[in-house]
């Protein structure tokens, strides 16, 4: 779902006679492709030329190794630049009967460049129930059926888990062609931890769940991974800074693959300032540091009450609310259920409509 335009014109002929060292280099890695030898050949095309014959030669090739297995493929597709897509994504694309896709006619685009004739379905969160039985149908009659997003993976805030569920339940084999992820991409050029995190995706667009997520996400170790819109970016910023505090390292991940890629580096407080007063283009990867494994430190009372009210505010009993700060504290539950009834109690039953 991020980043759905694909850019003008971000493949370039990088074949030319003009540049013989630049021959050599891309006919090396082009022949480590054994699989493939023939796609050697195509260095001299251009890259017009280059996208229609690839796939006529990936298809010929992998013929030898026999037909695709019928069943549901997942089929990663490039966030940005149409090189960042699989031989073996290419060739089920080619092979499949038909090809769901989130909106046709961005994914006709890179069919069109790679000369894919697959049929395609329409497949998106507004006509999912609809279309769900209708595929199953195909796929137990044996079709090979792709499912793509507008770009990235499949089912990863994506359309596709539902129907992924379905066909796991009715014995249908689902076959993931593993490709580009925005959350993974950001994640190993950003600069921070990565043997553990959190992919959280988007956020609720309701504020009870978003202010939920956003106190568990500040209280991990773990490298937290956001997508925002860039519309929401100033909103989610004033949120997380609110939560994680100011001073908590972030990294934005912004057109990425694509000719005005950009990660911008620096904390919370410094992000909210810097992207108050302007709107960055192309949807965003925000990634937020972990919180520092140090020596445990105790919320002071006003913390701990500010917590409180903010819970009960939007609509949390007096238990959930207490449940949910101590999980995320130090502190004792029974200590911070004293303090709640101290400062809340009488305010609840105030409000029960039962008194």
């Amino acid at each position: 779902m991020l980043l759905r335009r694909l850019p003008g014109m971000t493949i370039t002929a990088a074949f030319s006679c003009r540049h013989p060292l630049r021959i050599q280099t891309d006919l090396v890695s082009l022949k480590s492709v054994s699989t493939y030898p023939k796609i050697a050949m195509l260095s001299f095309c251009s890259s017009s030329q280059i996208s229609g014959e690839l796939t006529d030669s990936i298809l010929k090739e992998s013929s030898k190794r026999g037909p695709l297995k019928p069943g549901l493929y997942l089929v990663g597709t490039p966030i940005g630049n149409l090189e960042d897509i699989t031989l073996r994504a290419l060739r089920v694309l080619k092979s499949a009967n038909v090809i769901l896709s989130e909106d046709t006619r961005h994914s006709g685009k890179l069919l069109q460049y790679y000369n894919i004739k697959t049929p395609l379905l329409s497949y998106h969160k507004f006509n999912e129930c609809q279309r769900e039985q209708t595929v199953l149908k195909r796929l137990k009659q044996g079709e090979i059926v792709a499912l793509i997003s507008d770009a990235g993976t499949p089912a990863i805030s994506d359309p596709g888990a539902e129907l992924a569920k379905l066909c796991v339940d009715e014995n249908i084999p689902v076959i993931p062609i593993p490709g580009p992820s925005a959350a993974v991409a950001a994640l190993s050029a950003s600069g921070l931890a990565t043997d553990e995190f959190t992919f959280v995706g988007f956020l609720s667009k309701h504020n009870k769940s978003r202010r939920e997520r956003l106190m568990a996400s500040a209280n991990e170790t773990r490298t937290q991974i956001f997508y925002v819109p860039p519309h929401k970016l100033a909103l989610f910023l004033e949120e997380t800074s609110s939560h994680f505090g100011d001073s908590r390292r972030c990294v934005m991940a912004r057109e990425m693959t694509k000719m005005h890629e950009e990660f911008w580096r620096g904390t919370l407080g410094e992000a909210k300032e810097v992207f108050s007063d302007h709107q960055p283009r192309g949807e965003i990867t925000l990634l937020i540091e972990g919180k520092m494994n140090q020596l445990i430190e105790t919320p002071s009372e006003s913390q701990l009450e500010h917590d409180l009210r903010d819970l009960i505010s939007n609509g949390h009993s007096l238990s959930s609310a207490v449940k949910l700060v101590a999980e995320g504290t130090s502190v004792k539950r029974k200590t911070v259920y004293s303090l709640a009834l101290r400062k809340f109690g009488k305010q609840m039953e105030a409000d029960d409509p039962s008194n």
